[in-house]
């Protein structure tokens, strides 16, 4: 093919492109075998995650042409190349097409929206989850944990599984803090987006092709088709008891989230305001996004500190000189104060990132360093790759060290770009401190009244769904201190 050509021309290959499919075959394949099995306790995750960037990055190299059906898609793993595509100065790498399961996952929220639209709703975010809105959280964040952590205590000198509980956590917390509701309330949203999660994941490398799709409607189609109208009509039920409440009190819009985008959906100024299928919208993606990259955030660290307990001894350490065995109370200057907790849940982002990797499109010809790459293809950035790179990290790239934080990031990466958790440039996740001060807020708690090892019954299996997950299960023995 032409582009393979132009682009073998330019030092960059990949597996040879087969009709209708390209290389998706292959790719499902491969990620199906790595399902089968189990890993022994090793953060050398990449070739179980994404068995086939590893295998093709082998044979071809640190970028790789691949073939998605008939899209092409560049594999990138160059740090410098990789902050151009993320910052994205000339508007030249936008975010990728969504498909229709994703469409309905999150609709055209900040996660999938561009340009003017974008803009404005990223201003609403950092408003919500940054500064004073942010501390204002912290309370929450700590009463939430104190009912989750009443619960372990039949669990004492026993086995629990902690990823369903840590899903619980987020989602209340989300609920109370960005819906003013409580995970209860919210349940059937979580269930659904949960539903319609695994219907995104199941299609995700399936090959559609748009005119038999309409004709042929599969059963994903058709019940990811209700659970898109269950979690609009949920939504809605939320709005309209704001827009009541507001009959009676014109500053009842309430506060977090929710709270502004009603604002912002009753503005008068039609330049500012935004419509009922945006607040829609930028309620599933906050749903999802407020709760399930800080579940995995804590599921893993947890099992990183079970694995590692003279890691656990040392951040116990840390939260009992800040806090004693007093019940947690966050003032402005605490979180800052916690080093070597920051340090291990930098270490376990790195290890175990929510997203292993991030799309964008290239919108027209573009020169990238020394490659010239033609409109219509996609770059692939698989954050697994970046961050288990010896070249970035050192020898020790697969242990689990805090330590290599405790200078901070750009020293832990050698000066490059390789730390991308939560992506890079004017697109990172604008739920990063949110997530961050929540996983601290929990795991400062937990470490104060438990100490914990792995279980015997757990079975290492990091798997991709639409974050990194255990497939089965997070097991853990906890003894009260």
């Amino acid at each position: 093919m032409q582009l393979q050509k132009l682009m073998k021309s330019q030092g960059i290959e990949g597996p040879q492109y087969k009709l209708l499919h390209g290389n998706t075959k292959e790719a499902n394949d491969m990620n199906a075998e790595a399902m089968k099995k189990t890993m022994e306790l090793s953060h050398d995750i990449f070739p179980k995650v994404l068995p086939h960037i590893h295998a093709w990055m082998k044979l071809y190299g640190r970028n790789v042409l691949t073939w998605h059906g008939p899209k092409a898609q560049l594999v990138l793993t160059e740090p410098e190349l990789i902050k151009e595509v993320l910052n994205n100065k000339d508007g030249v790498f936008p975010k990728t097409d969504v498909d229709d399961y994703v469409k309905k996952l999150l609709g055209y929220g900040l996660a999938t929206s561009e340009g003017k639209k974008w803009a404005r709703q990223r201003k609403l975010a950092n408003r919500a989850f940054h500064g004073e809105m942010l501390k204002g959280m912290i309370p929450t964040m700590i009463s939430s944990a104190e009912i989750m952590l009443d619960g372990w205590r039949k669990y004492e000198g026993k086995e629990m599984e902690v990823f369903e509980e840590f899903r619980v956590l987020t989602s209340d917390v989300i609920s109370k803090t960005a819906f003013g509701s409580s995970y209860l309330e919210g349940k059937d949203i979580f269930e659904m987006l949960m539903k319609l999660g695994d219907a995104t994941v199941r299609n995700f490398r399936k090959i559609r092709f748009p005119v038999i799709g309409k004709i042929i409607r599969t059963s994903d189609d058709i019940e990811s088709d209700k659970l898109d109208q269950g979690m609009r009509k949920s939504i809605i039920k939320m709005i309209r008891y704001r827009e009541e409440k507001l009959k009676e009190d014109s500053d009842a819009y309430g506060s977090g989230f929710l709270g502004l985008l009603v604002r912002a959906y009753k503005e008068a100024d039609e330049n500012l305001r935004i419509s009922l299928e945006d607040v829609i919208d930028e309620c599933k993606t906050f749903y999802l996004g407020g709760h399930e990259t800080t579940a995995d955030l804590l599921t893993w660290a947890v099992l990183l500190l079970a694995m590692h307990t003279d890691w656990q001894d040392k951040a116990r350490k840390e939260v009992i000189e800040l806090f004693g065995d007093k019940t947690l109370t966050l003032d402005d200057n605490s979180i800052p104060k916690m080093k070597m907790i920051n340090m291990v849940i930098n270490e376990t982002l790195r290890l175990y990132p929510p997203v292993s990797m991030i799309t964008r499109k290239v919108a027209r010809e573009a020169k990238l360093g020394k490659y010239v790459l033609p409109p219509n293809m996609e770059v692939l950035i698989p954050i697994l790759a970046i961050h288990s790179d010896p070249k970035i990290w050192g020898k020790d790239v697969h242990l689990f060290n805090p330590e290599r934080f405790s200078e901070g990031v750009m020293k832990a990466t050698n000066n490059s770009m390789g730390f991308l958790p939560f992506g890079l440039g004017p697109r990172i996740c604008a739920g990063m401190n949110f997530a961050t001060a929540e996983a601290k807020v929990a795991l400062s708690m937990i470490l104060q009244r438990y100490a914990f090892t792995l279980s015997p019954a757990y079975a290492h299996s990091p798997f991709q769904k639409l974050t990194i997950w255990p497939q089965h299960g997070a097991q853990i023995i906890i003894h009260s201190l």
